[in-house]
């Protein structure tokens, strides 16, 4: 059964291939920042992560996050019967 399911799925991929549709995975060997590196040396813009501005990585940011952290602790804040 394993080899009907393989083939279905190895022609339909054929077919996103021959449509010019198939996405190969960049790789990224950088720090997730507004500008990434990928694995073949090009830098890039970083849309694929909600830090496409590069804020995560901004010492401010870094710095009010941690004042916050130490007044305020750190929990999901969730009620009792979602958890």
């Amino acid at each position: 059964m394993y080899g009907a399911i393989k083939e279905s799925l190895r022609k339909e991929l054929e077919e996103i291939r021959n449509a010019g549709l198939f996405k190969d995975e960049r790789i990224i060997v950088s720090q997730q920042d507004a500008a990434i590196k990928v694995e073949t040396g090009e830098e890039v813009m970083n849309f694929c992560a909600n830090n496409y501005l590069g804020l995560a990585n901004h010492p401010k940011l870094i710095e009010f996050a941690k004042e916050g952290l130490d007044k305020h602790g750190y929990g999901m804040s969730s009620v009792r019967f979602i958890c």
